[in-house]
């Protein structure tokens, strides 16, 4: 039997930070997909509350030990998001990771992270 429940959270797209209200009905296979959202003043919220409902990613910025540089740590993010439960899986390599300067911008630091299909690259040189 499939049950309908409103759920609510704040849009993080753009600066406005619209107060979405998402029905969602979850399914008999467990899933949960979203029918209607409101609150929105654009298209972009209703698509993000669907997807944060659904499957959440985020970017993840962190740094990774240097050597040879100017600093100790070089600042990283990851090229693209990520499914929000592998955000600790990630963060693992990336405190493994070693690096030594120079590294340019946009420079790869690990390749197809955790299987993802994304790297971590550099957010600055060094």
């Amino acid at each position: 039997m499939n049950t309908t429940e409103i759920k609510e959270l704040t849009c993080i797209i753009c600066p406005m930070g619209c107060r979405l209200e998402a029905q969602c009905e979850t399914l008999a296979d467990g899933t949960l997909s979203v029918t209607s959202v409101t609150g929105n003043t654009c298209p972009r919220g209703a698509k993000y509350a669907a997807a944060e409902l659904t499957h959440p990613e985020r970017t993840v910025t962190s740094t990774v030990v240097l050597a040879d540089g100017r600093y100790r740590r070089l600042p990283v993010i990851t090229s693209g998001p990520i499914p929000k439960e592998k955000i600790f899986d990630v963060m693992k390599e990336i405190r493994a990771a070693h690096v030594t300067a120079p590294v340019e911008i946009r420079q790869v630091i690990i390749e197809n992270v955790c299987g993802l299909g994304v790297d971590i690259i550099a957010s600055r040189s060094i």
